[in-house]
């Protein structure tokens, strides 16, 4: 990990920025943050946050455009429902996703955490700014925390906690938007608490817990429960990308003063980029497992360079190898090889969705029945026939014999009719003559329609009468 010239000076890694010596929570108080990057996260989350609330009210066909419906197991992609059935689909998928974290980590370091996480877009650009605007900037923040209980404090505090938790419940409706469908939500308002309490409960629930995290819990989400910050640790290498401080350049550290002939490092000692910080480190003592990669403190750093006339860039977005060597970005083995695999998962992964039938058929001779005699020379087999519809239209199945001269017989109607994104069963014989019957199993390939077009074939097995011939 990159550090400074200082390297007898290790006590920093003992602790966490957010305890201190008695153990107890340090509360953070980060100043606002300003600069290009700033502006440029602001835009991307924007564009997440209006596709996060918007998403739910995208239908096609009739269904949501993305559904994780735990309770019913119904999963809705880019509007193709997943099944159960289609469990494998979503292990490859979860393998793909984490070869895809592996590589992204070891190139680009913890980017996502700062630019793209939830919990990073939420807590800093909705809850935040919403912090900002009605306490003031961070020494105003600390000084209304440590008054006693004025009118003044009374309406602020209590304005912050009625906004922090009017949002939370606008952010809980649409996360179950997304697990129950923006019309069981709507129902919930429509038909009232004691016709959907289940519905309630969930939305309390959810309303409750990010209501805590973002009050309270904050940024202790990144450092304490989410793993991903510990993994990094072992992901990272020395050409891995991360918000760095040049400290070949920056050290010895000293005061800026007008005028003056500088001697020392370009690092002025202003601080500014621990004020800054969401989660209160000295980003100038190396990576740490606290760095979001929230690039707070390059704008904070540039904007003092850029006061005191220096060059910007002290700190910076990039690698160990960078800041050392001053070597450019490297592609190594290990990223090749990463890569190599997560290209094979997604290939995979396509031509599984590719060849994804959007029903799937199961048909199994009925067990415990030998073949029946039919007339006319002929032999039957009883089977029973399962059809899942994973589709938003209504299907009519007919079944036809495609591997001989055999026909089927249905057991009730000709046609079994499956209601959309719903499951039903039949039974049918497959009548074959005698004569053409050679071996004692023969297989049976049967083509199942919904009209003139071919859903797919399913392979099955036709158990004919034992002679001499087929004995074995």
């Amino acid at each position: 990990m990159i550090e400074n010239n200082n390297r007898d000076n290790e006590s920093f890694r003992d602790s966490i920025s957010t305890i201190n010596k008695d153990g107890k929570r340090s509360w953070i108080y980060a100043l606002k943050p300003k600069g290009a990057l700033y502006k440029k996260r602001t835009i991307l989350s924007t564009i997440y946050l209006i596709l996060f609330f918007y998403l739910p009210f995208v239908k096609v066909g009739g269904e949501p455009l993305f559904l994780i419906n735990i309770t019913e197991r119904k999963f809705i992609l880019f509007g193709a429902i997943f099944w159960p059935q289609d469990l494998f689909l979503f292990v490859i998928g979860m393998l793909t996703f984490i070869v895809f974290v592996i590589v992204f980590t070891v190139v680009f370091g913890r980017v996502f955490c700062g630019w793209a996480c939830p919990q990073t877009i939420f807590m800093e650009m909705v809850f935040r700014k919403l912090e900002y605007w009605i306490e003031g900037d961070a020494p105003y923040q600390k000084h209304l925390n440590s008054k006693p209980w004025d009118a003044e404090k009374i309406i602020k505090k209590s304005l912050k906690v009625s906004s922090f938790f009017l949002v939370s419940f606008l952010i809980a409706n649409t996360f179950l938007a997304y697990i129950t469908g923006i019309d069981s939500v709507f129902e919930l308002y429509r038909d009232g608490l004691p016709a959907n309490l289940g519905t309630f409960i969930s939305l309390l629930i959810f309303t409750t817990i990010f209501f805590f995290v973002y009050l309270w819990f904050r940024e202790q989400v990144c450092i304490v429960v989410c793993p991903y910050g510990r993994l990094q640790g072992v992901l990272l290498d020395k050409n891995s990308i991360v918000v760095a401080y040049d400290y070949l350049r920056g050290e010895s550290r000293a005061k800026f003063k007008k005028n003056e002939n500088r001697t020392a490092g370009d690092c002025i000692d202003c601080s500014q980029c621990i004020k800054v910080c969401p989660t209160g480190i000295d980003i100038r003592n190396g990576t740490q497992l606290e760095c979001v990669n929230c690039t707070a403190c390059i704008d904070a750093c540039n904007h003092m360079m850029k006061s005191v006339g220096l060059e910007e860039g002290l700190i910076r977005l990039d690698s160990e190898n960078g800041i050392a060597n001053k070597e450019k970005l490297k592609i190594t083995s290990r990223t090749i090889a990463y890569s190599f695999v997560l290209t094979l998962l997604i290939g995979i992964l396509v031509i599984l969705l590719a060849s994804r039938s959007d029903v799937e058929t199961t048909i199994l001779r009925t067990p415990g029945l030998l073949y029946q005699e039919q007339p006319n020379n002929g032999i039957s087999n009883l089977y029973n026939i399962e059809l899942i519809n994973k589709t938003h239209e209504f299907l009519p199945v007919t079944l036809k014999v495609e591997s001989g001269s055999g026909q089927i017989k249905m057991v009730g109607k000709d046609t079994i009719y499956v209601e959309k994104e719903n499951a039903a069963s039949g039974e049918f014989f497959v009548i074959i003559d005698k004569n053409s019957v050679k071996n004692r199993k023969t297989e049976l390939k049967i083509g199942v329609y919904s009209g003139d077009k071919k859903i797919e074939t399913v392979k099955t097995n036709f158990l004919g009468p034992i002679t001499k011939s087929n004995k074995n």
